[in-house]
């Protein structure tokens, strides 16, 4: 069963990931699924498959009052990241989520009614967490056409989606990268061939140089701390991907 456990607090925010099913089958990949919750207003990133829900759900619910939960956050249109939205929509038929626009006549397909999916633009915006702003950093091209990650300039965490995930051979891996050089070997083939562009990947890197990063947080993998934070975008700013 998945556990929830808090990766950072400060203000009234805080950030709870979800993660390590030692009970997942071995033909699904893992995920991390990400909370973000302020008071009684929680956001929901990426919020896994339909095969995970009742594991996310039982998780969450120890740490956060699901009711809390009005809108989803999803990085992009995969269904491991979000073909769980028609039953976090059966919890809550009022829930919205939030994607890019891109997706917003496909998505739909996993789930929701004419009014549940939020569009965002191409350029990003910003989502509000209480009274506090959360930013929405394009990441287009990267993985996904139409993708968006989320930073939280309280916490200085950047939820990144599947930049930085790795494909970890051991699902009871440690939450947290412990051995920079011994774990991005297990990110270098995910990056190389599903990272579509080059120029995207420097568009995205010039964008979170200018942010204040203490935590990076992929949905796959491993969490990028400290100093791990920079030695992850330089490592991926000097990485050819793609086929530009």
């Amino acid at each position: 069963m998945k556990k929830a456990l808090l990766i950072a607090s400060a203000a009234d925010h805080r950030w709870f990931a979800i993660s390590r099913d030692p009970a997942r089958p071995n033909h699904l990949i893992d995920t991390n699924e990400y909370v973000v919750t302020n008071g009684n207003d929680s956001i929901l990133c990426d919020p896994g498959g339909s095969e995970v829900f009742p594991a996310v759900f039982a998780a969450l619910s120890e740490v956060v009052d699901p009711r809390t939960i009005q809108r989803i956050f999803s990085s992009h249109q995969d269904p491991d990241v979000i073909s769980s939205l028609g039953l976090w929509h059966d919890f809550n038929p009022q829930i919205k989520c939030h994607v890019s626009g891109l997706w917003s006549g496909f998505i739909p397909h996993f789930g929701g009614e004419d009014n549940t999916i939020i569009g965002i633009p191409d350029e990003g915006g910003t989502l509000m967490l209480g009274e506090a702003p959360l930013t929405i950093v394009p990441a287009h091209y990267l993985h996904s056409s139409g993708n968006f990650h989320l930073y939280d300039p309280a916490c200085k965490l950047l939820f990144c989606g599947d930049i930085g995930a790795a494909l970890l051979p051991d699902v009871h891996a440690s939450l947290f990268v412990e051995d920079f050089d011994h774990h991005i070997r297990y990110a270098e083939g995910f990056h190389r061939r599903w990272m579509g562009s080059n120029t995207a990947k420097k568009r995205w890197i010039e964008k979170v140089r200018e942010l204040d990063i203490e935590l990076l947080c992929p949905q796959h993998g491993a969490i990028y701390r400290g100093a791990d934070v920079k030695r992850f975008i330089d490592w991926f700013d000097a990485l050819k991907v793609g086929l530009d």
